[in-house]
């Protein structure tokens, strides 16, 4: 669950990128339109090669088209033009995760925060990264420090109890179910999360109780009955 959270938070940082490209009136919709912008943004590197700004914008639209290699190679371009850029870092540690280059992620997502080191999405990144490679220990130290630096953060919450839930450590899940809700009680995953929890540690009256409460705000019972499973 948390690392839909995570690439949904990156498309948030991501879109103003690449919206500032065009007005407002015409921002491209359409993968065509993304193309032709590409090809608008490509004229204006060659007539300014040193612009990271053109050069970030044209990355951005390489992520949006899923063209994951030419937004890595203009991200280093840019650090190429300025070495301590935290967006290309932060972008190109995304494109990375997106091919599997989990080592190449973590370079560069540890890159960023050796210049920002209080940076919630980065810090997210490279637990999720971690995560992704199989390094438990080091995940749950990710995580750990993600909750201390921004305690009253749903988010860092979810995303340890997501990892704790998947290591099958119910106890310490469930805690940390309880606090993300205490942040953010309307949360719909974050609700059929612990609910799962609950029936896993089968304590089935607390799991009955919220089931029903899912079942009244609409959750689908067919869902509620598939997540008994895992």
């Amino acid at each position: 669950m948390d690392s839909r959270l995570y690439s949904q938070r990156v498309r948030r940082l991501l879109l103003p990128l690449v919206a500032v490209a065009f007005s407002l009136s015409a921002v491209a919709q359409t993968p065509q339109q993304w193309r032709d912008s590409l090809a608008t943004l490509n004229k204006q590197i060659a007539e300014h090669p040193q612009s990271t700004d053109l050069r970030l914008k044209k990355a951005a639209l390489n992520i949006e088209l899923s063209q994951w290699e030419y937004a890595i190679e203009e991200y280093g371009r840019v650090l190429q033009i300025d070495d301590k850029n935290l967006s290309a870092f932060y972008f190109r540690a995304y494109a990375h995760n997106q091919l599997r280059h989990y080592h190449m992620a973590q370079a560069d997502y540890e890159s960023f925060l050796a210049i920002m080191p209080r940076h919630f999405s980065a810090q997210l990144g490279l637990a999720m990264t971690k995560r992704k490679m199989g390094k438990t220990i080091e995940t749950q130290d990710e995580l750990n420090r993600l909750v201390e630096m921004y305690p009253d953060s749903a988010m860092a919450f979810a995303a340890r109890a997501s990892f704790e839930q998947e290591q099958r450590q119910y106890d310490l899940s469930l805690y940390d179910w309880d606090q993300a809700l205490r942040l953010s009680p309307d949360n719909v995953e974050y609700r059929l999360s612990k609910y799962t929890v609950l029936w896993a540690m089968r304590r089935y009256d607390e799991a009955r109780r919220l089931y029903e409460s899912l079942a009244k705000s609409g959750v689908s019972v067919d869902l509620l009955k598939r997540l008994q499973s895992q």
